[in-house]
């Protein structure tokens, strides 16, 4: 080969390298950018769909605005990492200098424990955290966020810092206390600015940190101060495109702060303390009005499941009452239950009737009383004196509901759904099912289906409801999803879905191809009921809001904004007529003898589906 050919030869190797390297570079642009850019167009969809594109609109936006506790979470996330920020960048330049004059011994001890608390998973710091306040009998809410903050962002900074640190002359500050400044002098006008980029290492870090906490945040706040992280979490248990557009306003501030330093950067320079000062006290002014804002009113401290409430209606109720209501959101009855557990103080919670069941058995709640309830005299009777709660001495139902099976009517033959559960395992529709993510519902069906009660406690049966999962899963290619379900549903993404029946409802407004059966081998009927803690500090003012949810109007308000059942008898058969014409899955079926509520299960029973289930779900 000659000369010449070696260097066409080359030259097209380098071309092809250049083409892959940008290529690689395109893919992985599109990989990190492509979700961010799908968030920001579904935040402008004109309906409720994370998957299909109806036409454009600026609800969401109008919604965010005026939905009181996403403002409010912004501005808790803010003030919070902005004071973390601030406090743990200052503990963190003591300690790194700290450490620079100290023993070599002694910094290799203090820069192991920091790195302990670097390396734990965010859950043991959460735990122990929790486990400290509530110890001390410290109120957990804004100061016990903060203080969290404060512990986790530090280490990061410290780590920051002190390579800088070590990196300077130690005869700095000698000179240029020689040349006669002072030791504060010497630290703020000599050794401060030469370790500023790591400070600013440091306080992008702690800020990001801080601002982006969830699960620390979610286990050490209280008293209704809840974070973005917190409230959108709570929000993912039902479709709201709201977070689209809460994450897109997020993600362009970001862009516009980046984009203003890089192009002003002698401005921010020339200003910086004079921002930094007037950004600080905006925010403990607000600070101070946000929390002399309720002062004189009585407090109520509700705690519910995320996303199952019109807030309006809590704002009216303080209105109507003159009062203050704290109300915090939970993913699940066992979240509520090991928060409730670890001291955190509430008057009302709203948990499902298994766990209201357990509640009682550990006298954590108390009795109501009916007479400062008059609205209960609406209440539907099928849905009242059942064993969880005989003669609901302890709880007033709120919403309730069952589950079922929702189908695609433009797939799903409908003579097949005389099997019931066993459809659930016809293979004509392999692999276009979504089951729940869920031992306790997914155990239900399996025991429905095969004769038995699903609360039983025969391990012969359970095992025989084990067998029927592992052949559902092995022949029928099953997905177990979440909440996920009820957008891929709305989108026909499958034929068939096990859904609780207010899910199904919400669904089957928004395609009209679907519809809902309950199976006659029976199934769960569910109650959600308002109970008071024995902690409750206003047990008149607690009961004025059980019987204020069970007014005609707001429960008829609070049912078309949840899309569940209302325990009004004469609500739920209007809006059978009305709001949810035609949407069977709005009204549950109770007249089945073999539908059941589900009970309390013992230690070792709920061990033993937890152990089953994981190995269904192991393939």
């Amino acid at each position: 080969m000659s000369a010449k050919e070696k260097r066409v030869k080359t030259r097209k190797n380098k071309n092809k390298s250049r083409v892959l390297y940008f290529v690689y570079i395109a893919c992985c642009f599109v990989f990190f950018y492509l979700p961010i850019v799908v968030t920001m167009v579904f935040s402008f969809n004109s309906s409720k769909s994370l998957t299909n594109l109806t036409g454009f609109s600026l609800r969401w936006y109008e919604r965010l605005i005026n939905d009181g506790s996403i403002m409010k979470a912004v501005y808790v996330s803010l003030t919070i990492a902005i004071f973390a920020t601030f406090i743990s960048t200052v503990l963190g330049l003591i300690t790194a200098i700290g450490l620079s004059k100290n023993r070599r011994v002694i910094k290799n001890v203090i820069l192991n424990i920091n790195n302990i608390n670097i390396m734990s998973p965010d859950i043991v710091i959460a735990i122990g955290l929790m486990i400290l306040f509530s110890s001390i009998m410290m109120p957990k809410g804004y100061l016990t966020m903060l203080l969290a903050h404060v512990a986790f962002c530090t280490p990061y900074v410290i780590t920051g810092i002190y390579p800088k640190v070590r990196q300077l002359d130690p005869s700095i500050a000698d000179a240029a206390m020689d040349l006669g400044a002072t030791p504060f002098e010497a630290l703020i006008k000599v050794i401060i600015p030469m370790l500023k980029d790591g400070i600013y290492a440091g306080i992008l870090l702690a800020f990001t940190m801080s601002f982006d906490d969830f699960v620390i945040s979610y286990f050490v706040t209280g008293n209704g101060v809840e974070n973005i992280s917190i409230v959108v979490y709570n929000m993912t248990k039902r479709t709201n495109p709201t977070i689209n557009a809460l994450s897109t306003i997020v993600i362009l501030v970001i862009v516009i702060l980046i984009v203003t330093s890089r192009l002003v950067p002698s401005l921010l320079k020339k200003h910086a303390k004079k921002i930094v000062a007037i950004g600080l006290a905006i925010v403990m002014g607000l600070a101070i009005f946000a929390g002399v804002r309720s002062g004189g009113k009585k407090v109520l401290r509700v705690y519910n499941a995320g996303e199952y409430i019109d807030p309006e209606l809590l704002t009216e109720f303080e209105t109507a009452y003159n009062c203050k209501v704290v109300y915090e959101t939970f993913d699940s009855n066992e979240s509520m239950y090991t928060k409730l557990k670890s001291g955190a103080q509430y008057d009302i919670l709203i948990p499902s009737d298994y766990m209201i069941e357990r509640l009682i058995k550990e006298e954590l709640i108390q009795p109501v009383n009916w007479d400062n309830i008059p609205n209960a005299a609406g209440l539907n009777p099928d849905i009242m004196n059942l064993a969880y709660d005989p003669g609901n001495e302890f709880s007033v139902p709120y919403f309730w509901g069952s589950v079922g099976i929702l189908y695609d009517t433009t797939v799903v033959d409908e003579k097949d759904l005389d099997a019931g559960w066993e459809l659930l395992r016809n293979e004509k529709y392999a692999g276009n099912i979504y089951m729940y993510d869920s031992e306790r519902d997914s155990f239900m069906v399996a025991l429905k289906a095969c004769g038995y009660s699903m609360n039983t406690d025969n391990t012969e049966e359970i095992d025989q409801a084990y067998d029927w999962l592992i052949t559902q899963r092995n022949s029928m290619d099953v997905v177990y999803a979440g909440d996920d379900v009820i957008d891929n549903m709305i989108s026909g993404n499958k034929a068939l879905a096990v859904v609780y029946s207010g899910d199904g409802a919400y669904i089957m407004c928004e395609n009209e191809d679907m519809d809902f059966i309950e199976p006659a081998q029976g199934t769960n009927i569910w109650c959600d009921g308002m109970v008071m803690t024995t902690d409750c500090k206003d047990e008149t003012l607690a009961e004025t809001f059980m019987n204020y949810m069970l007014d005609p109007e707001v429960a008829s308000r609070n049912s078309v904004f949840v899309g569940y059942t209302s325990p009004v008898k004469a609500v739920a058969e209007e809006l059978e007529e009305t709001e949810f014409e035609g949407i069977s899955a709005y009204t549950p079926g109770v007249a089945s003898g073999k539908n059941e509520v589900f009970r309390y299960q013992e230690t070792k029973i709920k061990q033993l589906f937890a152990d089953l289930w994981t190995k269904v779900k192991a393939y």
